[in-house]
């Protein structure tokens, strides 16, 4: 599996790696991770709100995930 950033926040932590990736999130400054509301969000548009460049972010989740 590959995360893209257009992918929805819920349907990414709702993969059998929802722990890594949450973990991930968290140590990045994205505490939104349990928010209802953020879980309707692409990861670009959650990573725009916390002020966060999403492609080396993309890039940690996808080698964690690997």
């Amino acid at each position: 599996m590959v995360i893209s950033k257009d992918m929805l926040m819920g349907d990414i932590l709702d993969t059998e790696y929802a722990e890594t990736i949450a973990n991930i999130l968290m140590a990045e400054g994205m505490h939104c991770v349990g928010c209802p509301s953020s879980l309707m969000e692409s990861l670009e548009d959650a990573c725009m709100v916390h002020g966060i460049d999403v492609e080396p972010l993309l890039t940690k989740i996808n080698a964690a995930i690997a």
